[in-house]
């Protein structure tokens, strides 16, 4: 959907007073271009909603990583939730410090576990008796105490796609009630990690409150008869409308149900794609238009390799022409050049009679877009700009075929061995 900061200005489709037409000009089709303000905004929409509990922040890296809008999060004061030591270290490298992150994740590997042990991170969710084993092990090897919340699995149907509900009793995800009973009624046996909370996260894209609520609940019960662990993780996020149609409730409805329960504990949330997912786009241009069994099809630059989640999850992105027309608008399949039957950006869009050149916009492509990029195909991923104060910069450059070979070429000779470590 349109919002504030991507609106139409004589007639052009504009992001923050910048034409995007202008833009692709510069730097060519596809490209993702992101609203510094509306990013500040949402983050300040949580924090306005949740003040009363002073909750830690935590942004959801796997949601967008890019170097620069980590750093425009820091500086509003919200830490990082990563999933891997790669995200960690992608974060160091903006310049969050190791404190301010939470290591989250279900597979985390010896390796990885070591290494966030070793920069300082402040805070581990985990993910079941196993890795807590493993955690307390390293931890003790390497002289250190680890910071962790337990991972409950609150058995709760989240409202939302199979996909991504992640708190019911049949998935990979946290540990059940009784499991983390075990656990906490053995803590002797984990000297080298303080468990200071339970981390309830039951998927995205919530269509109400009330699971949130029934799940921290159940966290409050497994945490109660242990004065020192008082720290609630709520993750998951606050949903985001994509279309006109899709009503979620807003953080304050959150704030609303949860803020009562949560005073005389620490909070930690995570909220997900709700800090950038309205505050991003994908900018392509319309290559050929053809009409099939009464269908017509704009076929275009952008594909799947830029943005898998209509294939992936099903998910509708509204998409507009870069200029408005008053010529009647139909609906159109919109589609890209990827040979798979499933590269499609929009199945159903309404749009008006255009011509090969024609500049489009896929909406609400602020998270889980870039992140999930390919070179599927042999497909280079696409730049990224950010729209800051009446400017526009390239904080991620457009890949090149060379960078695409760059991992097979001048490799060892046979019978070399290749180091498994990560280059960190």
């Amino acid at each position: 959907m349109l919002n504030e900061h991507f609106t139409y200005l004589n007639g052009v489709l504009c992001c923050d007073g910048i034409s995007l037409d202008s833009i692709a000009d510069a730097v060519g089709t596809p490209f993702y271009v992101y609203s510094a303000a509306r990013i500040r905004a949402n983050v300040h929409q949580i924090q306005k909603a949740f003040a009363a509990l002073n909750p830690a922040i935590h942004y959801s890296l796997k949601a967008n990583a890019n170097l620069s809008l980590i750093r425009l999060l820091h500086e509003q004061k919200i830490g990082m939730d990563a999933v891997s030591a790669g995200e960690i270290y992608r974060a160091l490298q903006a310049g969050v410090p190791a404190e301010n992150i939470v290591y989250a994740g279900v597979g985390k590997t010896a390796d990885e576990i070591r290494y966030a042990l070793e920069v300082g991170v402040g805070w581990f969710n985990v993910e079941s008796g196993g890795e807590l084993a493993s955690l307390n092990q390293i931890a003790g090897e390497m002289g250190k105490t680890a910071v962790a919340a337990l991972r409950l699995n609150p058995d709760v149907q989240a409202q939302t796609h199979h996909h991504i509900a992640t708190g019911h009793g049949g998935t990979k995800f946290g540990m059940s009630a009784e499991t983390i009973k075990r656990i906490l009624a053995n803590r002797a046996d984990y000297f080298h990690v303080h468990i200071q909370g339970i981390h309830v996260h039951i998927g995205s894209q919530l269509a109400d409150v009330q699971a949130t609520v029934e799940a921290v609940k159940r966290a409050q019960a497994l945490a109660e008869p242990y004065s020192d662990i008082r720290t609630i993780n709520i993750g998951g996020g606050f949903p985001v409308p994509y279309t006109e149609q899709d009503h979620y409730p807003v953080p304050q409805e959150f704030a609303n149900a949860l803020v009562p329960l949560l005073h005389g504990w620490n909070v930690k949330l995570e909220p997900g794609r709700f800090i950038v997912a309205n505050a991003g786009a994908l900018v392509i241009s319309t290559l050929y238009i053809k009409i099939q069994e009464g269908r017509r099809f704009i076929i275009t630059d952008g594909s799947m390799t830029e943005l898998i989640r209509p294939a992936l999850y099903e998910a509708v992105h509204p998409v507009y022409s870069v200029y408005q027309s008053d010529e009647q608008a139909t609906e159109a399949m919109v589609v890209g050049p990827v040979c798979e039957s499933a590269d499609m950006l929009s199945r159903s869009a309404v749009l008006p009679p255009l011509q090969p050149g024609a500049r489009l916009v896929v909406m609400m492509a602020g998270a889980y877009g870039m992140v999930m990029a390919s070179n599927y195909n042999m497909r280079t991923r696409p730049p990224e700009i950010l729209i800051e104060n009446g400017h526009w910069r390239v904080i991620r450059r457009r890949e090149t075929w060379q960078d695409l070979l760059q991992f097979e070429q001048n490799l060892p000779l046979s019978g070399e061995r290749l180091s498994k470590k990560n280059p960190l």
